[in-house]
């Protein structure tokens, strides 16, 4: 039984790494390891600068339990009610 969650998005929204910091609750430097190491974290270079897309940003964010709970104490979770599941 497989369903997607997470559908193509027309018109990503691209975000810097302090952006997407601010966004998750951690640190720039959780950002930049996570463009390293995870392949399925959508980035993209402009003029030597990250862009990350937001909908991969989130599904990253949710890896673990430690970057779900910073999302949602310090980050864009506080304001989000009730995530879609």
């Amino acid at each position: 039984m497989s369903t997607t969650l997470w559908t193509e998005v027309k018109n990503p929204v691209w975000l810097s790494v302090s952006e997407a910091a601010d966004l998750g609750g951690v640190q720039d430097k959780t950002i930049r390891r996570a463009i390293k190491s995870d392949q399925n974290l959508k980035y993209k270079i402009i003029k030597n600068r990250y862009q990350i897309e937001l909908g991969s940003l989130l599904q990253f964010l949710h890896k673990n339990t430690k970057l779900k709970n910073k999302l949602l104490e310090f980050g864009l979770g506080q304001y989000v009610k009730e995530w879609m599941t």
